[in-house]
């Protein structure tokens, strides 16, 4: 199974950027929906960003759309969220999640589900002081 890797949490001003980084333990572009998503403790996962099957087709919550970005990089099997302008309700555990693709039969509309996803990173803490 594939193992996440979640990096490049950290603490900045509002207004500042962080670019986190999911590394996995194996090529998985081609078979996986990749999904950031974060949770303050004691909350549900909220889905922030998807990577479809290809870096043409992204999604975003509408919390987040114009400030992240979401990118790949195919020869580091890694997925970046680059967060721009955060503020502090930004702050959160942010994780990244894998799901095979067959497993999930429109992703258009079913990316925010955490349920679905069945391979987890450890998370990165990302902290915003206003």
């Amino acid at each position: 199974d594939v193992q996440l890797v979640e990096s490049g949490g950290g603490s900045v001003q509002a207004g500042g950027s962080l670019r986190l980084s999911c590394t996995a333990s194996e090529p998985f572009f081609d078979d996986y929906y990749i999904t950031w998503f974060r949770q303050v403790p004691g909350k549900h996962r909220e889905g922030v960003s998807c990577r479809g099957s290809g870096d043409e087709e992204t999604y975003y919550a509408h919390f987040v759309q114009g400030r992240f970005t979401i990118s790949s990089d195919r020869a580091k099997n890694t997925v970046y969220l680059q967060m721009n302008s955060l503020k502090p309700e930004d702050t959160d555990i942010y994780y990244c999640a894998a799901e095979r693709r067959r497993d999930i039969t429109d992703i258009a509309t079913m990316w925010t589900y955490e349920l679905l996803y069945d391979y987890w990173g450890q998370g990165t803490q990302v902290t915003v002081s206003s």
